[in-house]
């Protein structure tokens, strides 16, 4: 390819996509509605959880969601009397379900109660106050705790995932994107401290590895945990402050087909 400049192209690339115009198509949108901070986690965590198929469908379906618990979900979380979680009923999503959002709204009230961010939820085993150690190993200890409650689904399972199943975590990671990532550009929230951008791992979806692959920025046959580490590494390279900026550089790029 000659002169050609990796990283130049992907800078450029990143400029272009991390714009606020890009979040009306996108889940981000769902979050981006709220003003609180408590909101923001709540639904950012959930559009995140919900977002495979189509962006639209994703949207409405987070939008429905708001709906029905009154267009206040921390209020509604915190606050709701049993008769209350009538509302909830019938939801569904592809394979998740009221069974599901029932659990996570338990999970929430349960957190909330001891903690005012859902930060905290990603630091479990960590001294308070201190950063971050490890992503895999918070990773890990986040399904543990999100599941920690007594009788919770086993169905419910399937829709966190873990390094630990060695799965990409490309819906957590995405979610940890949204809520770590800070510049001048308004798409990411950059509302948690103890987390640093520069030890995210880059949501590794079907766009992005497409097109990460072109690039040589993934080089491993089956597509897991180490798949999504390999492109973080590689990202790294090119800004070590930074590498999942790029998640918008290659999303980009696959979702609009020009690679």
């Amino acid at each position: 390819m000659g002169s050609f400049n990796l990283k130049e192209f992907l800078d450029n690339k990143v400029d272009e996509y991390n714009r606020p115009d890009f979040i009306e198509n996108d889940p981000i949108l769902i979050p981006h509605l709220f003003s609180d901070k408590k909101d923001i986690e709540i639904m950012g965590f959930i559009a995140a959880i919900l977002a495979w198929g189509q962006r639209k469908t994703i949207i409405n379906k987070c939008k429905e969601l708001i709906d029905r618990m009154d267009g206040t979900p921390y209020d509604f979380i915190r606050n709701h009397k049993d008769t209350d979680l009538k509302s909830l009923l019938g939801f569904k999503h592809r394979t998740f379900n009221d069974t599901d959002l029932l659990y996570f709204v338990a999970f929430f009230r349960h957190h909330y109660m001891e903690s005012d961010s859902l930060e905290d939820a990603f630091l479990i085993g960590q001294e308070a106050g201190y950063p971050l150690i490890d992503i895999e190993i918070a990773l890990n200890r986040f399904k543990a705790y999100f599941f920690s409650l007594a009788d919770y689904p086993t169905r419910t399972r399937k829709h966190v995932s873990s390094p630990f199943q060695k799965s990409t975590c490309k819906r957590l990671n995405m979610f940890l994107r949204w809520m770590v990532r800070r510049d001048e550009q308004g798409v990411d929230f950059g509302i948690w401290k103890r987390i640093s951008p520069a030890q995210l791992v880059c949501p590794c979806d079907v766009h992005v590895e497409r097109v990460a692959r072109k690039f040589g920025l993934i080089t491993l046959d089956k597509v897991n945990w180490k798949t999504a580490l390999e492109l973080t590494e590689n990202l790294l390279i090119l800004d070590p402050n930074d590498p999942v900026k790029y998640d918008f550089a290659l999303f980009g790029l696959g979702v609009e087909r020009e690679m």
